[in-house]
């Protein structure tokens, strides 16, 4: 059986670099894969319209028109800007089995993916950290 090779992203930074870009709270989350506590990101309750990107590199990521209150505490998508945007990579930490969803340019950690969307629009629930995002309005 071949082994799955790791992606290499095309935009890399320097471990100082990340801690220069980033707060402590969004290096926890992109670069360690940690989460932020519901009911706590700054975008959980963000009704404006634009365009969210990656904290680490500015990929954009998620357009508001995707948003949705799930009622789980983080901002919840039902779909990428467009599907090269992310990458989704299997996460067994915690005991449990998810859909790990990172920066397709970037690999940086922005969430977690759940088959329990709405079913008018696809049925994909992407539950994203809002420290690891960036907001900007139209």
């Amino acid at each position: 059986m071949k082994k799955k090779e790791k992606k290499v992203y095309p935009i890399k930074f320097t471990e100082i670099e990340l801690r220069e870009r980033l707060d402590p709270e969004s290096y926890h989350v992109l670069i360690e894969k940690g989460t932020e506590r519901p009911f706590s990101g700054e975008y959980y309750l963000n009704h404006e319209t634009g365009i969210y990107e990656c904290k680490v590199c500015g990929n954009e990521i998620f357009h508001s028109s995707k948003k949705y209150d799930s009622g789980c505490g983080w901002p919840s998508f039902t779909e990428p800007i467009r599907p090269d945007a992310i990458d989704v990579q299997m996460d067994y930490s915690h005991f449990m089995i998810r859909e790990e969803i990172l920066c397709g340019k970037c690999g940086g950690h922005l969430g977690h993916r759940f088959p329990d969307g709405p079913s008018d629009r696809g049925g994909i629930r992407y539950c994203i950290n809002s420290v690891s995002m960036d907001f900007k309005g139209e």
